[in-house]
């Protein structure tokens, strides 16, 4: 009986050396697989986005690491991307990551200001001095799709009453005005946009704020696993994390259009 138990535990710590070795081995693929991802979306944005010489009036492209000619470029692009969407003459979002502010517009008129409680971004576009995320934050951002924990058009129920001397409307409250309100935005070249109401108002606030992104990373992470299983770079999603008030959370949401636009200074 000794001898089968001295037997089996060596046996159990190579299974567990394997196992270990399996798991770091995984992680390490895993991790080099995501940042392999960040460089080809890189990649991507610099083919459709790099600066194209001409050949008569050549510039020297090391102009393009001068920080003072880049600060210059950020704020004309931002303004270019804005005129063009005021050209619409819809509402939409603007996002200045320099003063953490965003601003809901109307033909290049503000309509609704809130400050930026907590910022996150990624590296890839908060504070790149990089010619190519410049001219892509040139041109409005499009709304594809967006997940909500709130509804985009609040329902309201009324009860049709017999005659006039019986109308007491029966309202539905709008759900918004004690739900939590977090939401991501879909955007145009797989941007992201993540907005979280800052304040916790309930004592469930937290709870579902940590639901509603674990959700949100699971389903990437699902995604992100499908892809490198299958020996392919998984897709990278740029984003820009806000921490919001509640109230201006919702007001922007509610405000967009279904496929509204959006400008964001770096």
């Amino acid at each position: 009986m000794e001898n089968e138990v001295q037997e089996t535990r060596p046996s159990r710590k190579k299974a567990i050396i394997i196992f270990v070795c399996i798991a770091v081995a995984f992680l390490v693929y895993f991790s080099i697989m995501e940042m392999m991802a960040q460089g080809r979306r890189y990649n991507a944005l610099k083919e459709e986005f790099s600066y194209k010489q001409d050949e008569k009036n050549k510039i020297d492209e090391r102009i393009f690491t001068d920080s003072s000619y880049l600060k210059m470029l950020k704020e004309k692009a931002y303004y270019q991307s804005r005129v063009a969407i005021a050209e619409t003459d819809s509402i939409y979002l603007t996002i200045n990551l320099q003063d953490s502010s965003v601003n809901l517009e109307i033909s290049g008129v503000s309509v609704h200001k809130a400050r930026i409680v907590r910022l996150k971004a990624s590296r890839l576009l908060k504070g790149a001095n990089d010619y190519i995320i410049t001219s892509l934050l040139s041109r409005p951002l499009t709304i594809e799709s967006d997940v909500s924990s709130i509804e985009k058009e609040p329902l309201m129920i009324k009860m049709a009453p017999k005659d006039t001397s019986e109308y007491q409307p029966d309202i539905m409250p709008d759900t918004a005005d004690y739900e939590p309100v977090n939401y991501i935005l879909h955007l145009d070249h797989g941007m992201r946009i993540l907005v979280y109401q800052d304040e916790k108002l309930n004592p469930g606030d937290r709870i579902h704020l940590f639901i509603f992104d674990l959700r949100y990373r699971f389903r990437n992470t699902i995604k992100s696993l499908k892809s490198i299983l299958t020996f392919k770079v998984p897709e990278y999603n740029p984003y820009i994390k806000l921490r919001l008030p509640r109230s201006d959370a919702k007001i922007i949401y509610r405000a967009l259009p279904v496929h509204g636009q959006v400008g964001v200074y770096s």
